[in-house]
């Protein structure tokens, strides 16, 4: 196992699956519909990043008090983003998915994973700054925030004008597997373009899906074929199980049986949902289930589990001992543990909130 663990070839296809995955995350997300409920999404997921964050660094400093700021702030950074996917299957299931309340949490979970990569971008470039010696001014940090929102908002400012005529010109050649060759192109590119400017690679690949929408393949649509999400389904279905499995080595099962580390992650699942519980106080409009919209940002999902093992491969800055890394094998178990329940309770949690909202409807029309 701990060979497979290190094994570089391994470490690849589990990076592939990631780009892929984050990918898939940005295609299930539409700028537009963010667009359409803009200040109640973005005070939602503000209200939620900020409480959450909070209670995240709490919990950091409460369990690992010797540790660096930068190991705080990382911890915190990783209980923010809301699951997309997760939350989408559960709204789609419950057949509420065009409810003001989904377009609220969907919408709002986009801007939370854009707000985490801006935040891990920011931390994972200033512990490798720290990491080579250099110094880790305030300025410095701007620097990095300044270059990431940058690149998110020059990328989908360039896909505005320039994909529409890259697919159309793609829709011009009839040979099969096109469309699936350049989406993937594409994302590869963007996952570069992001590696350049000192970006995690990741933050492309969300970059990348964002740009994509429906109607940049309708020429491909017109001949029968399938969309990017049906093509890329069977990419993802091979590449994305590897870096689970990858995650799922890096968590220590000896560390389950230490009392501080399930308590750690006691808290943080407490954190993680008190924190997007929290957001619901920035729902606006009469009507509007707050509860619901609340449970429903609460699921953390694959982002989290990408941040911790980015942190598990980030070596600790100033003397943070030899080998030690930002994320150690106790706080991984841990995340793994709140991401796990904050996942599984989310379903039945957001359905009962969303069935009392209609018994309560359904009371009002009868009296």
């Amino acid at each position: 196992m701990d060979g497979l663990r290190a094994d570089a070839v391994v470490a690849a296809l589990a990076e592939i699956g990631v780009v892929i995955l984050l990918f898939e995350v940005g295609l299930e997300s539409n700028v537009g519909e963010m667009l359409a409920v803009g200040w109640s999404s973005l005070l939602v997921s503000t209200l939620g990043v900020v409480a959450t964050f909070a209670l995240g660094w709490g919990a950091s400093a409460l369990f690992l008090p010797g540790a660096p700021a930068l190991v705080h702030v990382f911890v915190a950074a990783m209980l923010c983003s809301t699951s997309v996917g997760i939350t989408a299957r559960v709204l789609r299931d419950l057949g509420r998915l065009q409810t003001r309340e989904a377009s609220i949490i969907l919408s709002a979970a986009v801007i939370d994973d854009v707000m985490g990569l801006l935040i891990l971008a920011v931390i994972a470039g200033a512990i490798r700054a720290s990491a080579s010696g250099q110094s880790l001014a305030l300025a410095g940090v701007g620097v990095i925030a300044l270059k990431a929102i940058a690149f998110l908002v020059g990328a989908l400012l360039t896909g505005q004008y320039a994909v529409p005529h890259l697919f159309r010109g793609a829709g011009r050649l009839e040979s099969r597997g096109v469309l699936v060759s350049f989406a993937l192109a594409f994302c590869f590119l963007l996952a570069w373009a992001a590696s350049l400017v000192g970006l995690a690679p990741i933050v492309g690949a969300f970059a990348a899906g964002l740009m994509l929408d429906e109607v940049h393949f309708e020429s491909f649509a017109r001949r029968g074929e399938k969309t990017v999400e049906e093509l890329f389904a069977s990419v993802s279905a091979v590449l994305v199980p590897i870096f689970f499995v990858l995650m799922g080595l890096r968590v220590d099962l000896r560390a389950f049986g230490r009392v501080e580390v399930i308590a750690f992650a006691v808290v943080l699942t407490a954190a993680a949902v008190v924190g997007k519980l929290a957001c619901s106080l920035g729902v606006g409009g009469r009507g509007t289930n707050r509860l619901a919209v609340g449970l429903g940002m609460i699921p953390r999902g694959e982002v989290s589990l990408i941040f911790a093992g980015m942190g598990a491969t980030l070596a600790l800055p100033n003397g943070g001992g030899a080998g030690a890394t930002v994320v150690n094998p106790a706080t991984f178990g841990a995340v793994v543990i709140m991401v796990v329940v904050t996942t599984l309770v989310t379903p039945p949690a957001l359905k009962w909130a969303l069935g009392r909202n209609e018994t309560r409807k359904s009371a009002t029309l009868q009296r």
